[in-house]
């Protein structure tokens, strides 16, 4: 199966670098019935940087909107699901001159990875990957 790589937006926030601090943050999105696609959470001047990628656009943004969360986005990144297969990355980050990478699994011989670039190279990833 070729891998199936989209466009799709993505929104950050940064919260407490503490235990629970994650949990807390997705609780409200999970009871509103916001599906993410993926979530990438790391350490960042003494706090935590969370991307999420909703499904849903409309719903995320009026489950987030009285929470009153300081976020930037949406911003655009490239979602990838693919049979797991050796080189496999390696094929993909050498259509791109500059991205950044955030593996996922999928399980049962599957990877999945985020492919995360500057604005303006997204554009030109666009037309490398056929994505309109």
């Amino acid at each position: 199966m070729a891998d199936l790589i989209r466009t799709a937006q993505y929104f950050k926030v940064k919260i407490a670098d503490k235990p629970g601090a994650l949990a807390c943050m997705l609780a409200p999105l999970g009871e509103a019935g916001v599906n993410l696609l993926a979530v990438h959470a790391f350490p960042q001047s003494r706090r935590t940087q969370v991307d999420v990628l909703p499904e849903d656009l409309a719903t995320f943004k009026n489950t987030v909107k009285p929470l009153k969360w300081k976020m930037q986005g949406p911003k655009m990144c490239f979602p990838v699901n693919g049979d797991d297969r050796p080189g496999g990355l390696a094929d993909l980050t050498a259509q791109l001159s500059s991205a950044a990478m955030t593996g996922r699994t999928a399980g049962q011989g599957r990877f999945g990875v985020i492919l995360w670039g500057k604005p303006r190279d997204v554009s030109k990833a666009a037309k490398v990957f056929g994505i309109e």
